[in-house]
């Protein structure tokens, strides 16, 4: 059986010629999925779509299971630090919540996102370990950033003492307030803009209405 890693001789390239195949796995590894979900994709497959020998996929993900949760990971990991990138010095906590729900939303009606949450939920039944390790590669550390957001806010006071942990998940609820759910059911049209932006408004609203400074 052929594996076809590169062989090189300076070891800074060999890092990097190893990290570009392992992207270029995890991108054929991504399209697979997408399309035929965790149970219906093979190795086989995964390593055509990648291009790339058995062999070679083998070096990288001993299994299909490993491969999967390496990809989803990836993409919760990353997602939390793009979408919950906030400055504890913005004073402007409307602002910083308004534009923060709008990313959030956004993100989350996206149909791939949709896709990959419920293939995780349908793979964890099976195997826990990867509905434990999306979540805290995910909401935990959304929560954990606006958390420290909103704790800084407190400190400055901005907005009143609380549980900035749980004031987190309340304004991450309110801003969905069921939009996951309905998705995930494939229930009513698509998201616009438009109700993005109404939700946010409303979760924001109701968000400063129990946690703003009382007069």
């Amino acid at each position: 059986m052929s594996v076809d890693i590169p062989v090189l001789d300076n070891p800074s390239l060999r890092t990097s010629a190893e990290s570009d195949k392992r992207r270029q796995i995890l991108d054929g590894a991504r399209s697979v999925f997408m399309a035929s979900g965790f149970d219906g994709a093979s190795m086989g497959e995964i390593a055509r779509s990648a291009g790339v020998s058995k062999g070679t996929l083998y070096v990288y993900f001993e299994s299909k299971e490993s491969l999967f949760e390496a990809l989803t990971l990836e993409a919760k990991r990353g997602l939390a630090e793009v979408l919950f990138h906030l400055d504890a010095d913005d004073a402007d906590v409307r602002g910083a919540l308004t534009r923060l729900g709008n990313s959030y939303l956004t993100e989350m009606a996206r149909p791939e996102h949709v896709t990959v949450i419920r293939m995780v939920i349908g793979a964890t039944e099976k195997f826990p370990r990867f509905g434990q390790a999306f979540y805290e590669a995910g909401p935990v550390q959304g929560v954990a950033r606006l958390g420290a957001y909103l704790a800084a806010q407190v400190t400055a006071g901005r907005l009143r003492k609380a549980d900035t942990e749980l004031a987190a998940k309340h304004f991450l609820h309110l801003c969905q307030a069921g939009l996951l759910t309905r998705l995930l059911f494939a229930a009513g049209g698509p998201v616009t803009n438009r109700e993005i932006e109404y939700r946010v408004i409303e979760a924001v609203r109701v968000f400063m209405a129990g946690y703003a400074p009382e007069a």
